[in-house]
């Protein structure tokens, strides 16, 4: 049994985060088709920074960009979400034996709302409706970034059946907060009617972006001296990861979920999972989180790295949960502000999208030009 395998006998659904006109050919070195027949690759995730690093390769894009251009599409927006939809399309296209497979939990593509519509709640629920509309392909998933503004919106996009990837949650007050909004969708979709086996939901925890804002105040305290804060270097995302997973057992067995028969459970997901610091093994943030129903959504050098691990762990989350509530203790009591941390992450976050936004929008306007 592959590595991969085992990751995927361990109930870990290996996504893969990153898509372009590349992975989409059956002849490319970065075949998703390879990738899901070798990898036990069973899901995509995108965001603004995949897609605008996708959209730099101009030849893989001319032809398409000449006929939206001809057909009279001059908005850079425009052209844009039509180019990234094409892809989601094709993506979806792909994956949909193994959506077939796994009754519509994996085989999953995602394809995030306009990060400039983080803070508008209004603004993200018409946007979601309408890329789950104009990919129409049941496989889709509509990521919206967790902030206040997109609780809301998670709701509401849940109650109307629209399948859901909640995303850029930093902290496990916040995790709960999304897990409350998909089952209050719930709720609201089974008055509305529509059938809850329908709808699909991940709730994405940013893991190493935590550890690379924590172990910088750590390395600060050990060179003051406090030689303990050593002892938590790069241990904080995977806690708040396994601590956030303690929240989802707790959750997902109380009455007002099982109250919903049919309905299913929102899977927490291991986002940021590319170690940052090149003194951790490159999977890190793969190997301590394997757990039953989980996702573990990967940059393709983290993917490449499982191939040469030695072994994988069966479970590497639940018998360490009471372990992951004492290192947040144990770093807020060197007197790291873990609250400020998370709040200070999730406005860089939805800065970092927007940026990286802005730049698509920069290389398609080129790209037009051209």
């Amino acid at each position: 049994m592959s590595n991969y395998s085992k990751i995927h006998a361990a109930r870990t659904s290996i996504w893969l985060d990153d898509l372009s006109r590349a992975a989409l050919r059956d002849d490319s070195d970065v075949s998703l088709r390879d990738d899901i027949s070798k990898r036990n690759v069973v899901g995509v995730t995108t965001n603004p920074s995949i897609f605008a690093a996708a959209l730099a390769d101009g030849k893989s894009y001319r032809d398409d960009i000449a006929k939206l251009k001809a057909a009279g599409s001059t908005s850079v927006e425009d052209v844009a979400m039509s180019l990234m939809i094409t892809d989601v399309q094709r993506a979806c296209d792909v994956l949909a034996d193994v959506y077939e497979e796994s009754d519509g939990k994996d085989g999953r593509v995602s394809l995030e709302v306009d990060p400039r519509l983080a803070h508008d709640t209004k603004g993200t629920i018409q946007q979601a409706r309408m890329l789950f509309k104009a990919v129409d392909r049941p496989n889709v998933m509509v990521k919206i970034p967790a902030t206040d503004a997109g609780l809301p919106a998670i709701r509401r996009a849940i109650s109307e059946g629209i399948s859901i990837n909640a995303t850029l949650i930093f902290s496990p007050d916040r995790y709960r907060a999304v897990v409350d909004a998909y089952i209050d969708g719930l709720r609201h979709a089974q008055r509305n009617g529509v059938n809850l086996r329908n709808i699909r939901s991940v709730a994405s925890v940013f893991i190493s972006r935590t550890d690379s804002a924590v172990d910088e105040l750590l390395d600060e305290l050990e060179s003051q001296g406090v030689s303990e804060a050593a002892d938590y270097r790069g241990q904080v995302g995977i806690a708040v990861g396994r601590t956030c997973y303690g929240i989802y057992e707790e959750v997902f067995s109380q009455p007002r979920y099982r109250e919903l028969h049919k309905a299913n459970k929102q899977r927490p997901l291991w986002a940021s999972t590319g170690v940052k610091d090149p003194a951790y093994p490159p999977t890190h943030y793969v190997t301590n989180l394997v757990g039953p129903n989980t996702v573990n959504t990967m940059p393709r050098a983290t993917l490449n790295a499982i191939g040469e691990l030695d072994d994988v762990p069966r479970d590497s989350i639940r018998p360490a949960i009471a372990d992951a509530n004492r290192v947040l203790s144990g770093v807020e009591e060197l007197g790291v502000d873990l609250t400020e941390i998370f709040a200070r992450l999730e406005r860089e976050g939805v800065e970092k999208f927007i940026a990286s936004w802005e730049d698509l929008l920069a290389v398609v306007a080129e790209q037009m030009e051209a």
